[in-house]
């Protein structure tokens, strides 16, 4: 099987005080040890970099934070793909170009978990794609938490919204994946 490795959304922008507190603030050095792994076994990797639509977003083209981050920035001809939505799908060619590779599985790790990374994650499943989640190679932010209260819905923390979404994800549409685990499967 040929698994690539996907990177999303790692980018400047997601350091911003816009987002709140986050969980994991080793998730980006974890994608970096798995970004090193894949690039020293040849193995495939793609970038997935959001570019807002909303002007006040940090990571809209025109506010500075929408380079990808240094620790995980492409080299060569590694492909970034531009997205405007939460799926590195859609408005991308992403999938043609995993195809195109003859990947069938994905290990998928980035920012954050309740958004871009939940929602990539289930659409690679619906695909057809094996993916592995690299949960310790993704955050989640308490911007959620702060905004539950006006529905009525409990706030929960950075950590409590990660550790659900990834508890939903795994063994329905992917294995939640330690970054050691991965990196011991490659050797």
């Amino acid at each position: 099987m040929t698994r690539a490795l996907v990177l999303i959304d790692i980018q400047e922008g997601m350091d911003s005080p816009l987002w709140g507190a986050r969980n994991n603030p080793d998730a980006e050095d974890n994608a970096a040890r798995l970004l090193a792994r894949f690039r020293i076994s040849g193995a495939p990797v793609a970038h997935v970099q959001h570019f807002s639509t909303r002007p006040s977003s940090p990571l809209h083209p025109d506010n500075g934070g929408n380079a990808i981050k240094a620790l995980v920035a492409p080299v060569g001809a590694e492909p970034v793909f531009a997205k405007q939505t939460n799926s590195a799908f859609i408005g991308t060619k992403l999938e043609t170009h995993l195809h195109q590779i003859g990947a069938t599985g994905v290990v998928i790790a980035g920012l954050s978990t309740p958004q871009c990374i939940s929602t990539s994650v289930r659409m690679a499943a619906n695909l057809g794609f094996d993916v592995w989640l690299a949960h310790d190679a993704c955050a989640a932010f308490d911007t959620h938490a702060r905004t539950t209260w006006r529905a009525g819905l409990p706030a929960l923390s950075a950590q409590q919204i990660h550790d659900a979404e990834v508890s939903m994800l795994h063994g329905e549409f992917a294995q939640a994946r330690s970054t050691d685990d991965i990196l011991k499967d490659m050797t």
